[in-house]
């Protein structure tokens, strides 16, 4: 459905010069702009000038930066591991827009643009990869983002090439670190598709867990869902996210899965009217939900945020 027309972005077109004999009416306080089918553009948001910044910790700038927790980036720094202009730093040093920083002698562009943070959902299509360099130039999520000023976007973990759902990106590299790191535990829930049907003996040992060849697994709640013929569907709760975890479970008890798709992670949940393919922005007041969740550590909750539903 094309845009309405009464939120419709105006474009002014240079004028190529007065026309004498037809005069532009002056415009009035209570006059409605003419109907155009044009598309809607977002307002630009606001950012400070980096030079006005005031110099930030260092660990706090580089875990921003998506490199690592903070106390990850203090071990580093107390290691010897990073330089500011060219000098080794110290635990507990400040930083600025003009300063150089380098880690592992790699130099780290660090952003001191004062912006929320933006979280972005995405509904990832089987066929696409999560990763911005691929040797083979297969489709990737990354294209389909849009441009992020004086930053970037990183992904809260991954999903391999034939699973689809849920992907989240964010602009903070300390969020997608604290998302995804291990300690936190944050749930993450599948919709699985086997070919074939769980014995409750099967169940149970999923459950309870199986041992794999990287180490221990096991579901934190598994529900039937039924199906027809040889299909069956069933949601399934991890607190990790391990490469291929979900189908190594069901492959080690002989059943095949034949389709997952991510439905939830932590508080997030993928909108049911969230297209394949399509993406969208969370809210401010929702963002600031993720981030009071998340705190110091996650809580494990069964309470999901509302979420952006696409228009019609």
């Amino acid at each position: 459905m094309p845009p309405r027309n009464s939120k419709a972005a105006r474009i002014s077109r240079p004028k190529t010069g007065p026309r004498p004999s037809r005069p532009a009416p002056k415009a009035s306080a209570d006059a409605k702009p003419a109907s155009r089918n044009t598309t809607r553009v977002a307002k630009p948001r606001k950012y400070a000038q980096a030079n006005d910044a005031a110099p930030q910790k260092l660990h706090k700038m580089l875990a921003q930066a998506g490199l690592g927790s903070r106390r990850d980036m203090e071990k580093m720094i107390a290691e010897g591991r990073v330089t500011v202009n060219s000098q080794v730093a110290e635990v507990g040093s400040r930083v600025g827009p003009d300063d150089r920083v380098f880690v592992d002698k790699r130099q780290v562009r660090l952003n001191f643009d004062t912006h929320q943070v933006r979280i972005l959902i995405y509904h990832k299509q089987e066929g696409e990869i999560v990763s911005q360099d691929d040797p083979e130039k297969r489709a990737t999520v990354f294209a389909k983002l849009p441009r992020i000023q004086g930053g970037k976007w990183m992904s809260v973990g991954r999903l391999d090439f034939n699973t689809s759902g849920l992907l989240i990106f964010t602009s903070s590299g300390e969020l997608a670190n604290q998302l995804m790191h291990p300690r936190f535990e944050v749930e993450r829930e599948y919709a699985v598709r086997v070919m074939g049907e769980l014995t409750q003996e099967q169940i149970a040992q999923l459950k309870e867990g199986i041992e794999l060849e990287d180490g221990f697994a096991k579901f934190e709640g598994l529900i039937d869902q039924g199906g027809e013929g040889a299909n069956h569907w069933y949601h399934v709760v991890l607190r990790e996210g391990r490469n291929r975890e979900v189908r190594r479970m069901f492959e080690a008890l002989g059943l095949m899965v034949s389709r997952l798709i991510r439905v939830r992670f932590g508080i997030i949940n993928l909108p049911a009217r969230l297209k394949r393919g399509q993406l969208l922005e969370l809210e401010p007041k929702q963002v600031e939900q993720v981030l009071t969740w998340v705190g110091p550590a996650p809580v494990h909750s069964a309470t999901f945020i509302p979420v952006i539903e696409p228009e019609d």
